[in-house]
C-alpha cells in the first residue's frame, strides 16, 4: 500500500526527472559571477527563496532578501532572482523591471516558463511542478495547491547551493564559519 508520503516523495521525484540540466547549470554560473544577489518570492515561495539566501549568504556571497532593511541597490553586475511559480505576480513584474532598469541581471524561478516574468527574464530556471495555477484536473499531485512546486523549490535550492559550493571552492567548514552564532 502506497503512503501519502511515498506518493509525494514520488511526486517530487517526477519533478527531477524532468528539470532541466542547462538551465540548472546557467542559473549556478549566473549566482557564481553576481557581484551582489537579491532575491524575493511571495507567500511560501518567498519563504523557501529566504532559504536560498541564507545558504548563499553561508557560501560567503552577498545575497539579501528584497524587503529586508539591509538589502543594497541593484545595478551592473548583480542579480536578481525572483520566484514566480505561476509564471507571473504583479510584485514580481514590478521589480524585474527595477532590477533591469538600473542593469541588473535577472533569474526567474517557474513552474510556468511561458508565463510573464519569465518571459522578460534573462535567465529562466524551470521546475516542471504543480502549482496554484494548475492546481485541480486528473493529473495534479498529493500535495495540496502550490506545495509541490514549493517542495522541490527547497531540494533544487540545496542542490544548486552544493553546484555552487563546488564552483566556488567553498568547503563545509567555511560554510558554517558564517552561521550565526546568535541562535
Amino acid at each position: 500500500m502506497v503512503t501519502m508520503y511515498q506518493q509525494a516523495l514520488d511526486d517530487l521525484a517526477a519533478v527531477f526527472t524532468r528539470i532541466n540540466g542547462t538551465e540548472v547549470d546557467r542559473s549556478v554560473a549566473a549566482l557564481a559571477a553576481a557581484r551582489r544577489i537579491a532575491l524575493y518570492g511571495v507567500g511560501r515561495e518567498g519563504l523557501q527563496i529566504k532559504g536560498l539566501a541564507m545558504r548563499l549568504h553561508h557560501l560567503g556571497l552577498s545575497a539579501s532578501v528584497v524587503g529586508d532593511m539591509n538589502t543594497p541597490p541593484l545595478g551592473r553586475g548583480d542579480l536578481l532572482v525572483v520566484s514566480a511559480g505561476p509564471g507571473f505576480f504583479s510584485t514580481v513584474a514590478a521589480l524585474m523591471k527595477t532590477a533591469t532598469d538600473a542593469g541588473a541581471q535577472t533569474l526567474c524561478i517557474t513552474a510556468q516558463p511561458d508565463g510573464a516574468c519569465p518571459r522578460v527574464a534573462d535567465i529562466v530556471l524551470t521546475i516542471p511542478a504543480q502549482t496554484m495555477a494548475n492546481d485541480s484536473g486528473p493529473a495534479t499531485s498529493v500535495l495540496p495547491m502550490g506545495s509541490l512546486f514549493e517542495g522541490a523549490e527547497y531540494v533544487l535550492f540545496e542542490c544548486l547551493v552544493l553546484k555552487l559550493r563546488e564552483a566556488l571552492k567553498v568547503d563545509p567548514e567555511a560554510m558554517r564559519a558564517n552561521h550565526t552564532n546568535l541562535e
